[in-house]
């Protein structure tokens, strides 16, 4: 059997699937019953200094992007963070760690911009006995307009500052929660590296507004009338997330830190795909909020059983190694070809792919065959731009299938699998110069 076990910069857990901050981590009862269901770690949902709690809305904090068949495909809040006395959450925390010595207990904090407001909370967050803090600069909404939160996190000095901070001042791993809200990842990132935090997670929540009431005509949900931007979540930000983790694994400046992905992870395959572009843990928030705890079971045996399939004893045999695939566009290889391929046997002549193809692609498939329909791919118009296969319905039905020493009817090239990119491509025009 596979081990899951971590080791994520010093934060150990019997797997990599923690609970993300965030409601389901907001308290005690909530945390005991998760790692009763089996979750390798937590992140406790951002505390914020002592004195007067913070007031969230009493009203809807949540909205929601439904599929067809109402799964919720994007998720959005409002909600703020912890709403519960400081020294309530400390004891909690304190008394859930010294009963769960086994499972990684990391406490998200969210203070003000001062090196005084840092001081104040850590050695408080250190006595509890937790095993790490996460620095939480990416929530966009409300705290943001207060300095906090984004507001930090899209300032690579300011997250550089606070996390020196941090480290001078605690002896706990320090991870720092970036923000999707901002041109370029990579520089809050390294901006982290250069203050001294020993890890980065990614991605918070998006800005978002998820739709208007046209009879109220204000966004929705709203609050008496009035609504206010939220963070966008959900299985439909997992490809931003992705992407944003892949170009903190591949820059040299970033290279090798410990990453803990976050992002519409709702079953194992999702968190496997983290880990291959470089995340040594991920964190899950919606897929809790929407199926309950229990969904790490399934997690936990699917990413066991695939990894037992693999061969691969341990989950640093296969962490990150995505990464060396991931690449500019200019480095693709122009010689590739393929060509779509459609299974007559599981075609269902529903015509979606020649609608696509012929009102918006480049009208490479035949509708009908002696004077019958149906649906036939035309090679000397194909460039292989896979719209068909994502518009038709039937999984398989049509494939992409590599050209291989023949001729491609389009181009009138032979295909014999050399390699081209751009930048070596007779019309880019640095390569022509370079050649006069």
């Amino acid at each position: 059997m596979a081990d899951l076990s971590v080791d994520f910069c010093g934060i150990k857990a019997p797997n990599p699937f923690w609970l993300a901050s965030a409601p389901p981590t907001d308290k005690e009862y909530n945390v005991e019953r998760a790692f009763r269901a089996g979750w390798g770690g937590v992140v406790w949902k951002t505390l914020g200094e002592e004195g007067p709690p913070v007031v969230n809305v009493s009203g809807p904090r949540y909205g929601a992007l439904h599929g067809p068949d109402r799964r919720v495909m994007g998720f959005n809040n409002i909600e703020l963070i912890t709403d519960r006395p400081l020294e309530v959450n400390l004891a909690e925390i304190k008394a859930v760690k010294s009963r769960w010595k086994d499972r990684a207990v990391v406490v998200s904090l969210m203070v003000p911009c001062e090196e005084e407001a840092w001081k104040k909370i850590l050695p408080r967050v250190e006595e509890t006995g937790c095993d790490g803090i996460e620095l939480n600069f990416g929530c966009p909404h409300g705290m943001s307009e207060r300095g906090m939160g984004s507001a930090v996190g899209q300032v690579p000095e300011y997250v550089e500052m606070v996390a020196r901070w941090c480290k001078q001042n605690t002896r706990m791993p320090v991870i720092v929660k970036l923000t999707p809200n901002i041109t370029d990842v990579r520089r809050p990132a390294e901006a982290a590296r250069r203050g001294g935090a020993d890890a980065v997670s990614l991605i918070n929540t998006i800005n978002s507004i998820m739709g208007v009431d046209l009879d109220a005509m204000a966004p929705s949900p709203h609050t008496d009338g009035k609504a206010t931007h939220g963070g966008y979540c959900g299985a439909a930000v997992k490809p931003i997330a992705l992407h944003m983790v892949a170009d903190i694994a591949r820059s040299p400046a970033t290279h090798g830190m410990p990453l803990s992905g976050i992002g519409g992870v709702e079953t194992w395959r999702d968190a496997a795909e983290f880990m291959a572009l470089g995340c040594g843990t991920v964190q899950v928030c919606t897929a809790a909020m929407v199926y309950g705890f229990g969904i790490v079971r399934e997690m936990i045996t699917g990413l066991e059983a695939w990894m037992d399939e693999k061969g691969y004893e341990r989950l640093s045999d296969f962490v990150g190694r995505a990464v060396p695939n991931v690449t500019d566009w200019q480095h693709l290889n122009l010689n590739y070809a393929v060509k779509a391929r459609i299974d007559q046997d599981l075609c269902i002549k529903c015509g979606r792919c020649h609608i696509a193809c012929e009102d918006t692609s480049h009208q490479a498939i035949f509708a009908t065959k002696d004077g019958m329909r149906h649906f036939e791919v035309n090679d000397a118009e194909c460039v292989g731009c896979n719209l068909c296969v994502n518009v038709c319905p039937i999984e398989d039905c049509i494939t992409m299938v590599p050209l291989m020493n023949e001729l491609d009817a389009r181009t009138g090239r032979y295909v014999d699998g050399s390699v081209l990119p751009w930048t070596a491509h007779p019309n880019n025009p640095a390569v022509r110069q370079a050649a006069e």
